[in-house]
């Protein structure tokens, strides 16, 4: 079956390439899709990693992307932090998803936000309390994704989810999530494309933000059994407009 689709998001990690080897099929499936003219973004909910390193290590593997193409959870961050011109900032972030950042006052003892991604070694105790005592005085908090835990690296960690909502609960303050599967990354996404929400694709490989989050903004869901997937994923009322095994199948309906 085949549908019209005039752009499609691909997640990255699990997508093209898991735990640092890329899927057979995918730098053929992503440059046979340039050659008909389709209009690529790929967004990942990483926030270690700015656009600008994000597309150079996807080249690096073999793939045909730009900068430009490239939608990272840090980049997403900043761009809706441009949007509320704050007075100050704590960002925490490690890596280069930090250089996204560079154009904001950072203030680690009195910030109008605080802002997380993953600090990594540095949630710690000391970090953590300060975070939490700041909030109580009234900085807000934004959590650059939502996602509890992850294995893209290898072994299963916490994810940038699990210290906002943490933060949340302590705090009673209610954090502000910008990457998938909520709306602001995909409205910033299709606003890069050029395109309406019906020529649009969504591909992931996992239900909880690539599907829910396409499903709950209005555009189509692919879902790939790979990265981390597991068949528990479809025990949910989630579902996808499209599942398949691998990368390659993504043709058979364009």
């Amino acid at each position: 079956m085949q549908e019209y689709f005039k752009g499609v998001i691909f997640d990255i990690d699990g997508v093209l390439e898991f735990q640092g080897e890329v899927y057979p099929g995918a730098i053929e499936t992503i440059d046979l899709l340039r050659d008909k003219g389709i209009v690529l973004r790929f967004l990942t909910n990483s926030t270690l990693k700015s656009r600008a390193s994000c597309a150079r290590r996807l080249r690096e593997s073999g793939f045909e992307i730009f900068d430009e193409e490239v939608i990272t959870a840090s980049y997403a961050t900043a761009r809706y932090l441009d949007g509320l011109k704050p007075s100050s900032c704590w960002i925490m972030v490690e890596r280069e998803g930090s250089n996204e950042f560079l154009g904001f006052y950072q203030d680690t003892e009195n910030p109008e936000y605080i802002v997380i991604g993953d600090n990594r070694s540095k949630f710690d105790f000391e970090h953590l309390n300060k975070a939490l005592r700041l909030l109580l005085r009234g900085a807000k908090l934004i959590g650059m994704q939502s996602e509890l835990i992850d294995s893209s690296m290898g072994e299963v960690e916490l994810n940038v989810g699990s210290w906002v909502e943490m933060l949340e609960r302590a705090s009673g303050v209610k954090a502000t999530y910008i990457g998938k599967p909520n709306p602001y990354v995909f409205e910033l996404t299709l606003k890069k494309m050029g395109l309406d929400k019906s020529e649009v694709i969504m591909v992931g490989d996992r239900v909880s933000t690539d599907v829910r989050g396409a499903n709950e903004f209005g555009i189509r869901s692919l879902l790939l059994k790979t990265g981390e997937f597991k068949e528990q994923d479809l025990d949910c009322n989630i579902k996808p407009d499209f599942i398949f095994d691998t990368i390659g199948d993504v043709l058979t309906i364009l």
